[in-house]
């Protein structure tokens, strides 16, 4: 009598582990209400963020011209690199299975970057319009971490603002 060898687990659909991923990303987002008020989101494709600020009239600052605010546009930087930050050392844990994106999303969620500090250059007018950002880790430690972001519009070799910050880590306890 031959015994067969025990069944290998089916791997999961492509498409049910890319939803517990964007899950997961929706479910850091909206631990921050402030996220939503501002009425940013993420689109990810894989690893990468790019954040968006979708427009509305209560982003404008100057009606005159009309212009996003900076505070709007200082926020929405600042956002990009603490979520892009947070997204960048919870990526690496749910692709290794150390992290199940099911428990992020039940609510379950690590503690986001501090800010140490953050420096805006403001490099044109925000036109009242949808907005991108996309954040690039320059250094990221155990306990701080360097970033640097830059926000466009229609072009994004035409940046409307960028930015640099510092970050000081949480402990990595879920």
């Amino acid at each position: 009598m031959s015994e067969r060898p025990p069944a290998r687990p089916r791997p999961e659909p492509v498409q049910v582990v890319k939803q517990r991923r964007d899950d997961a990303l929706a479910a850091l987002v909206a631990g921050v209400p402030y996220i939503r008020f501002l009425g940013i989101g993420f689109d990810r494709r894989g690893d990468e963020l790019t954040g968006v600020m979708a427009y509305d009239d209560k982003l404008i600052g100057n009606p005159i011209l009309p212009a996003l605010h900076g505070g709007a546009t200082a926020a929405f930087l600042e956002v990009t690199a603490i979520i892009g930050l947070s997204w960048a050392v919870l990526w690496p844990e749910i692709e290794s299975g150390a992290i199940d994106p099911a428990t992020l999303a039940a609510g379950r969620m690590p503690r986001l970057p501090k800010t140490i500090d953050f420096t805006i250059d403001y490099l044109r007018t925000g036109l009242p319009r949808d907005a991108y950002a996309r954040a690039q880790i320059s250094r990221s430690g155990r306990r701080y971490a360097s970033v640097h972001v830059e926000a466009w519009q229609d072009n994004r070799s035409r940046p409307f603002a960028q930015a640099s910050g510092h970050f000081l880590m949480p402990r990595r306890d879920v």
